[in-house]
C-alpha cells in the first residue's frame, strides 16, 4: 500500500462502527489444529458491549488519550507501524521492557461478565493458554505510542516508534521517540468452544496456532495504517472524553449500524482455501516452527500468489453467538456504565444471525 494512497478516497465503506474510520487493521488469522494433522480457522465472534448486533467477526479498536493532560498528536497520513514479531517463538524480552507485555492472551470462562462488565480473569498469559478456555480466548494488543516525529514508516514498519517506558498509561516516551500518540488497543475474540475436547488436543500441550505458523502464541503481531477522514480522528479525541467506550456518545462522529459493518467485506481474491474447511496445510508457506529459536522464512514458496477478480459477496456473513450479551436486552435493571440498553440507539438495532457450525474433520 503506497504511502501516498488516500485511503478515504478510495473506500467505498468500512467495517468500522465510525464511517470517517478508513483505517486498515490486521492481525495473523488463528487456526486449530487437529490430531489427523490438519487445520482449520477459528472463527472471531463480537464482543462484550459492542452491540445492538452481532459483529461478524473483527475486532474492538480502542484510542486512548495519554493520562494526565500529556500532550499528543495525531498520526499524519500515510502512518503505518507493526507491533509484536511474527518470528518469536520464545519470552525472550526482558520483563520490564513495556514491549514484553504488548501482545497477550486472555482466558474466558463461560458467561462470567467480570467485576467491571470484562470477561476473563487475570493473569493473561503471553503464550496461548494451556487448558481449554470454556468462553474463548481474547488477543490483546497494544500499539507503540512514542513516535520519532519525523517517518511516518521505517524499513521494518517498527524503529520509527516505541512503547513508553514503564508502562501503556500515564508513563513517559524515550528521549529517541519523544512524540507521543493516541494509545491504539486492539481486542480479537476467538470462538475456540467448538474446539475444547481434550481428546482433541496434544498431550502436554495446545492445539491452535497462528497462520505463519505459530503455536506458542509469542509471534502474536498486528499492522496499523491509519486513515481516518481529515481531521475527524482529532476531533473525536478532543471531544469525546468520557471514558465509557459507548459510540454514540461521541456526537462528533457519523455511526452505521451492525449489518451495514458486516456487509463491508473484501472477497477472497486469492484462489486457495483458507476458511470454513479442513485443510492439510496453513495457506501460504507457513510450515510449524515451534522454538524457541526464532522462525524463518521459507526459501522458495509454491503457494498462490496471483490474485483474482472475485465478486463481492451478496449473502450476508454468519456471525457467532458469544457467551456473553454484546449490550443490555432490559434484562439487567442497573447496567455498568460500558454496558448501554440496546435500545439506547435504535436505529443501529438490527437481527442477531445464526450460530454457524464447524465442519467435521476430514
Amino acid at each position: 500500500m503506497h504511502p501516498d494512497n488516500d485511503l478515504p478516497a478510495l473506500s467505498t465503506c468500512t467495517t468500522c462502527r465510525f464511517v470517517e474510520d478508513k483505517s486498515n487493521y490486521w492481525t495473523a488469522a488463528l487456526y486449530f489444529h487437529h490430531p489427523n494433522g490438519s487445520f482449520i480457522r477459528v472463527p472471531q465472534m463480537s464482543n462484550h458491549n459492542t452491540g445492538p448486533g452481532l459483529q461478524s467477526g473483527g475486532m474492538t479498536i480502542y484510542y486512548f488519550q495519554p493520562n494526565g493532560g500529556i500532550p499528543f498528536t495525531i498520526f499524519p497520513k500515510g502512518f503505518r507501524m507493526i507491533v509484536g514479531n511474527p518470528m518469536r517463538r520464545s519470552d525472550d524480552i526482558d520483563p520490564r521492557d513495556t514491549a514484553a507485555q504488548a501482545t497477550t492472551f486472555r482466558c474466558f470462562e463461560g458467561e462470567d461478565p467480570g467485576s467491571i462488565g470484562a470477561p476473563g480473569a487475570f493473569p493473561d498469559t503471553f503464550e496461548f493458554p494451556k487448558t481449554p478456555c470454556s468462553g474463548g480466548i481474547r488477543s490483546n494488543i497494544y500499539f507503540p505510542q512514542c513516535w520519532d516525529g519525523v517517518n511516518i514508516d521505517s524499513p521494518d514498519h517498527s524503529s520509527h516508534v516505541a512503547h513508553p517506558i514503564g508502562g501503556f498509561f500515564n508513563t513517559n516516551c524515550p528521549a529517541s521517540h519523544p512524540v507521543r500518540l493516541p494509545l491504539l488497543f486492539i481486542e480479537i475474540n476467538w470462538d475456540t468452544r467448538p474446539f475444547n475436547d481434550l481428546s482433541l488436543w496434544p498431550e502436554g500441550g495446545q492445539p491452535f496456532v497462528f497462520a505463519m505458523g505459530d503455536p506458542t502464541g509469542f509471534g502474536q503481531h498486528a499492522d496499523y495504517v491509519f486513515g481516518w477522514e481529515g481531521d475527524s480522528l482529532k476531533r473525536a479525541m478532543d471531544a469525546c472524553t468520557s471514558g465509557d467506550g459507548i459510540p454514540w456518545n461521541c456526537p462528533v462522529l457519523t455511526l452505521q449500524d451492525t449489518e451495514d459493518m458486516n456487509n463491508c467485506r473484501q472477497p477472497e481474491k486469492v484462489a486457495e482455501v483458507v476458511d470454513g474447511a479442513y485443510i492439510d496445510q496453513l495457506p501460504g508457506c507457513n510450515p510449524l516452527q515451534r522454538g524457541p529459536a526464532q522462525a524463518t522464512m521459507v526459501p522458495s514458496c509454491d503457494a498462490p500468489s496471483t490474485t483474482i477478480e472475485a465478486p463481492m459477496p451478496t449473502e450476508p456473513p454468519v456471525a457467532v453467538n458469544p457467551p456473553w450479551a454484546v449490550c443490555n436486552d432490559g434484562s439487567e435493571p442497573n447496567p455498568l456504565p460500558i454496558n448501554p440498553y440496546c435500545s439506547d440507539y435504535p436505529l443501529l438495532t438490527r437481527a442477531p444471525q445464526a450460530q454457524p457450525t464447524v465442519p467435521p474433520a476430514a
